[in-house]
């Protein structure tokens, strides 16, 4: 079983920047990849970006360019640095891990963007 802690969500007004943490209950390196999704409400979840064991990074095309993330193997800790917020990346926003076939999700943390 592998626990997943978000932290780091609040609100924040357009043009801002947040820093989003989740930290895991196992090794970073165990993982095969890691990942940060959104749900705004009566929307799908949707990936804002994920990053691979070996360092590989994806990211959504709405946030690319202006989110980063990132990973502390030490700190057992995933990041997402988020800025020039919109009102649009409003949303719950969840930390995912993929351990072997197991994917695990932690609670999530909101965002919210004023305008």
């Amino acid at each position: 079983q592998v626990q997943l802690v978000e932290s780091g969500g609040g609100l924040v007004q357009a043009g801002g920047s947040l820093r989003l943490s989740c930290a895991a209950s196992i090794r970073i390196f165990r993982i095969n990849v890691m990942g940060w999704y959104r749900q705004a409400p009566g929307k799908q979840r949707e990936l804002v970006a994920s990053i691979s064991r070996t360092g590989n990074t994806n990211y959504g095309d709405s946030v690319r360019g202006r989110f980063t993330i990132s990973r502390d193997f030490a700190e057992y800790a995933m990041y997402l640095q988020m800025n020039s917020l919109q009102p649009e990346d409003t949303a719950v926003y969840y930390c995912n891990a993929e351990v072997g076939q197991t994917g695990y999700w932690g609670q999530g943390t909101q965002v919210t963007v004023s305008s």
